[in-house]
Formats: structure tokens, sequence, C-alpha cells
């Protein structure tokens, strides 16, 4: 089984490893961020200096369930940082010199190697694995742009633990989705925050908070690391401090190599205007276009409405918006050859596209995924109906300043209790 992610989501090739019970590994490769813009005036011989060389990670299974996952990154960096929990990191340095026998994985074996020394009990070496398999999901879960393939092959071995897929990706899905409310103040876990007013942030937290989160913000150590360290989701940690990134008081710039994966055209604006996700609304009746309207955009997000098929196929492009909901029975073109003809520009192969019809029936959402649509919904349909389905595929349930708020308020009293 092999294909690109623009025609089968991660969630979906987890789902039927699970339901067939594989065994074998799932090497998923990334596809490499677009290179940065030159500056106008700058030599040609100083342009397209960016990197092309995109990520990929490894996810090993049994029988349909999940044994470890791990990255690109063969440095066993990842595995100090989670041994530090128990003050065991430096061990690793002792098997520096020892072949360890585990194809694309030698992370794996460093850990069994201590595990069979006695110097990590079998339940620190399980809480390790699924701490890694559920970061590792994290990324792939975020992955919208890159490739797969998986081999059926004998299972990694020995094993130490073995996770069930559909709770795994119930879980990470959810954080994934509450992460992108997080944008445009923290946008990768490779981000490193620094403290930038120290004084404004000792008045806000206990001594002890306030020691604690200012060893950690040192501008040399991302989220992700702090996250193993603190023994930490994610998600979790970037909440804590999410409060006082909003405030200036914690700086989170971007590496090099992290603002080459940051959508160009979103520069350019302002930090509201960039969190609103892009609504587009096809339909050639005046009564569903205004409710889409008035229902979607106290909610935070920007909806344009087209009446024209024809005019829609050339606006959709300056737009470029986050989800597209498409009426089927228009004049001129119909919405599945509206489909149809996004689904074959590179530009909309990824977007999600919706779409609306009077019918529910099973042939109209068969010729519906077949023109390659996400979902499908059937008018007449409630507000709730309709803001559920939108911020399954935008991702955003409240406005933006209802989201905001809540966050620095439950988040602040998170840190302060830590």
């Amino acid at each position: 089984m092999q294909g690109k992610l623009s025609e089968i989501d991660i969630r979906s090739i987890l789902q039927l490893i699970e339901l067939g019970q594989r065994t074998g590994e799932l090497f998923v490769e990334a596809y490499p961020p677009p290179p940065l813009p030159s500056e106008p005036n700058s030599p040609i011989e100083n342009r397209n200096l960016q990197p092309l060389t995109g990520r990929y990670w490894f996810v090993f299974f049994l029988n349909g369930q999940i044994i470890y996952a791990a990255d690109m990154d063969q440095s066993l960096a990842r595995l100090r940082d989670y041994l530090r929990r128990f003050q065991a990191d430096h061990l690793v340095n002792q098997f520096a010199e020892q072949a360890i026998a585990a194809t694309n994985a030698a992370e794996y074996g460093y850990l069994w190697a201590l595990l069979e020394r006695h110097t990590l009990t079998p339940a620190q070496g399980r809480s390790i694995i699924h701490s890694m398999v559920h970061e590792t999901l994290f990324d792939l879960l975020s992955l919208h742009q890159g490739s797969f393939v998986f081999e059926v092959g004998p299972p990694l071995s020995p094993q130490l633990t073995t996770l069930e897929i559909s709770p795994q990706l119930t879980r990470t899905m959810k954080q994934v989705q509450q992460w992108k409310l997080l944008h445009p103040y923290i946008q990768t876990p490779e981000q490193k925050p620094a403290v930038a007013n120290v004084a404004a942030l000792q008045r806000n937290l206990s001594n002890r908070t306030f020691t604690k989160l200012t060893g950690f913000a040192d501008g040399n150590t991302s989220l992700r690391q702090i996250a193993r360290y603190l023994n930490r989701d994610i998600l979790t940690v970037a909440k804590a401090i999410y409060p006082y990134v909003q405030q200036g008081i914690i700086q989170m710039p971007l590496s090099p190599e992290d603002a080459g994966g940051v959508n160009r055209a979103n520069a350019a604006l302002s930090p509201e205007a960039r969190n609103r996700p892009k609504v587009v609304c096809i339909d050639d009746g005046a009564t569903v276009r205004e409710l889409v309207q008035a229902m979607l955009s106290p909610h935070g997000y920007e909806v344009t409405t087209i009446a024209n098929p024809l005019e829609a196929l050339s606006l959709v492009f300056q737009i470029n918006p986050d989800l597209i909901l498409c009426d089927i029975a228009m004049p001129e073109l119909d919405g599945y050859e509206v489909c149809a003809m996004l689904r074959s520009s590179s530009t909309f192969r990824q977007t999600a596209i919706v779409m609306l019809t009077g019918r529910d029936g099973f042939i109209d959402r068969v010729k519906a995924r077949m023109v390659g649509a996400t979902d499908y919904l059937t008018k007449p349909f409630g507000e709730n109906e309709l803001l559920m389905l939108v911020e399954k595929y935008a991702g955003l349930g409240y406005s933006e300043r209802e989201q905001r708020s809540l966050l620095a308020d439950s988040l602040t009293h998170n840190l302060k209790n830590e």
C-alpha cells in the first residue's frame, strides 16, 4: 500500500492498518517546504538557498496495533530527553560503541539495551514508548502534504508494549484541532520560547512557577523538549504559556527552517486576519448563501458567498479558502463538475470541499465521493449541524475573542498550579 496524502489522509491509512490487523512498517515522508522568497534586489547567487529536504517518520505495527514510532532524527536526542525524566539520560553514552540491531529504529534498540541492563523498569520503558508514539502521531496527523508506503513484514522485535490505534487517533486528532487555535502565536513544536519581559512574568507567577518556567524558556529549549522533560503532551505545554506569548511577555521566534514551512501568502497579514479560516459558499440560491453567512460569520469565519459557479472557479483561486461549500444542483455547471475541476488543480487537491444538496440519496453521496468531495451536507441544515461540519474541516468553533479569553483564563490558572 502506497500513495500520496492528497489522495488519502494519515487517519484513514492508520484505520485501514487497524482494520486489516496488519503487521509491518509505515513510512511517511513530508514534501519539503517551499523556498523562502528572495529579496527584490538580492544578487542571483544568494537566492533560493532554502534547503529542500523533507521530513519523514516510521511507525511499526503488530496485528493492527502500534509497537513504536519515530521520526528521521537518529541522533538519540529524543531518547535522551525522555530519559531525563528518570535521571538516566547520560546512560545512553554507555552504548556509544555498541552495535544496536534494530532496522530504522536505533533509538528503540538503545531503549531495549537499557531495559536489559535493568537501568529502566518495564513501566518506565512503556511510558517512554507511549510518549514517543503520541508525539509522532501528533506530527503525522498535522501533515497534509507528502507520500506514504506501508510494507507488510515481520514485526519489530522484541515488543515491550502495543497501542490500539483508534483511541490514539481520537485523542490526538482533538489535540491537533486545538493546536490550530494557538496560531499564529504558536505555530510549531520546534519553536523555542524566550522570556522577553522578566518583571512582567514574575508579577504573574508564584516564585516556584517563575523559576521553573524561566529555566525552560531560555531561547534554546523547544516546546517539544519542554513537554518531554515535564512528561506532558505538547498541547498542554503550549496552552500553559500561550497567554504570556499573546501579551509579548514570552517570545516564540521561528527558526529559518520553521519559517520555510509557514504559508508565505499569510506572512503580511495581521495575527487576527491570519487566524480566521476562510469559507467559500457556492450556491445559486440566495437564501442558502445568506444563511451560511449569518451562521458562520458571528463565529469568527471569513465567509464569501458566490452565486455563479463559473465565476466561483476564478474567485476561489484568489481567496484560497480553507473550506468550500458547494451546491450540487446549479445551472451552467453542477456541483460535481465544479468539484472535479477544483480537484484537478494542485491548489485544491487538499482543500475540504463539502457538497450541499436537497437530496439525501445514496447515489448522490457516491457521485460526490467519486469527484473528490470531502463530505456531504443535506439541506435544510441547522446552525449547529453546519458549525460542527465546518469546525471539523476548518478548525474554528468559537469566535476568536472567545477562544483567546477562555485559553488565557484557564491556562494561566493551570500554570500557576503546576
